[in-house]
């Protein structure tokens, strides 16, 4: 970049992007696609990518690689899940490397790192931010995955991210439509790499990926801002257990700050179950909602980790198809959000008139409940926001419910 553009790029770091583009003609100096591709990747990074962001002079991918690559919150935690396992680790190989963030936090768990990527603009700009990271001990390899993957010495630890969009640019989330297949590719893997670890589509259904890939030994849904952003699988060639035997470990994460990336103070344990704990373990029910009510964080719901949440704390669920849970003291550190009930009441026509002669706006949530939250909204003329929540659900015994809270 020439000195103008970085001086440009420095002054207007902060400025909207696209105004920014409709001035261009008053910067002839400016190599202005190049300016706005660093001001938007910056713009990103400052909160996905906090400890970047405060890095000088990094250089940012175009808008997809931005917006396809992981958060620090979740890379931080995949390092964590390395460092986990408690065995030395020497050498890891990234197949897919990308703009470098989950291969950057991972590396600070080896002795030796090969990062993998086909597109030569993101080697560049690996070759480049792994010098300002101080991150020497990276290889950067420009080459295709598999190509690599089959010529490659055997390691201590393979990172693979398919990429999961079509020729057209859709998204995809089943394996076998992304590139590359993981499934197809299982045995390689297992032979280069004494463990594997597999980022996929948070979309993906669990038990078909339990069932498609024969040496999970460990799964991990992560989320992130009350949305699921990845499932991790852990691979070990070694093992082939039954897909009800492999633990499943559920994580919210807590959101960075600018100030302090890494919070690893605060964050809190994954909850671990199996599918078949799961199925075994015993569930109480409660006929009405108590003086507490608890909702499952994103990770918990995508897992299926339902009854398994009523044997690790003392709360009762709803009803089995409501995954909504109560109990008469407060469990402060249940995974999910809690609240306390101001009042549940039926759906009847005076019941409603009742909601909204007293509640004119409130958080509108719908669990079980033959309604969207639009429809539900309008019928009982519902603005949105404000400190009140509300629960349309229902019961044990089958009833429809609606349930007042405010945040426990």
């Amino acid at each position: 970049m020439t000195p103008a553009t970085l001086q440009f790029i420095r002054t207007h770091r902060t400025d909207d992007v696209r105004l920014l583009a409709l001035q261009a003609a008053r910067y002839p100096e400016v190599e202005m696609e190049t300016a706005l591709t660093q001001i938007a990747g910056w713009q990103m990074a400052r909160h996905k990518l906090p400890s970047w962001a405060a890095c000088p002079d990094i250089l940012y991918p175009p808008h997809l690689s931005m917006e396809q690559c992981s958060s620090e919150a979740t890379a931080r935690y995949k390092a964590d899940v390395v460092k986990a396992q408690g065995e030395a680790a020497h050498s890891l190989t990234d197949l897919t490397g990308g703009f470098g963030i989950d291969c950057s936090f991972l590396s600070t768990c080896f002795e030796e790192v090969t990062y993998v990527e086909r597109q030569a603009v993101l080697c560049e700009a690996a070759v480049h931010n792994f010098q300002l990271l101080g991150l020497p001990h990276i290889r950067v390899c420009h080459t295709d995955a598999i190509r690599h993957l089959q010529a490659m010495a055997p390691c201590d630890w393979i990172f693979i991210d398919p990429a999961r969009r079509d020729g057209q640019g859709g998204k995809t989330v089943a394996m076998a439509d992304c590139e590359p297949d993981v499934a197809q590719l299982e045995s390689l893997l297992c032979s280069k790499g004494k463990r594997v670890l597999v980022k996929l589509s948070p979309m993906l259904d669990l038990s078909q990926a339990l069932h498609t890939l024969k040496h999970v030994e460990e799964a991990h849904i992560v989320a992130s801002d009350g949305e699921c952003k990845e499932l991790l699988l852990m691979l070990n060639g070694t093992v082939t257990p039954s897909a009800d035997d492999v633990p499943i470990c559920c994580i919210d994460l807590p959101r960075l700050l600018p100030d302090n990336p890494s919070l690893v103070s605060n964050r809190p344990l994954p909850f671990r179950f199996t599918r078949r704990t799961e199925r075994e373990v015993a569930c109480p029910y409660a006929d009405v909602p108590r003086q507490y009510l608890y909702e499952p964080h994103a990770a918990l719901l995508k897992a299926g980790a339902y009854r398994s949440l009523t044997q690790r704390y003392e709360v009762s669920k709803l009803h089995p198809s409501s995954h909504l849970y109560t109990s008469d003291t407060l469990i402060a550190d249940f995974p999910g959000r809690c609240f306390r009930v101001l009042r549940c009441q039926g759906f009847s026509k005076k019941e409603i008139k009742a909601l909204q002669a007293s509640v004119s706006r409130a958080n509108l949530t719908v669990r079980n409940f033959p309604a969207t939250v639009a429809e539900l909204r309008r019928k009982l003329k519902l603005a949105e926001g404000g400190d009140l929540y509300l629960f349309a659900t229902t019961l044990n015994d089958n009833s429809k419910a609606l349930i007042l809270c405010q945040k426990a």
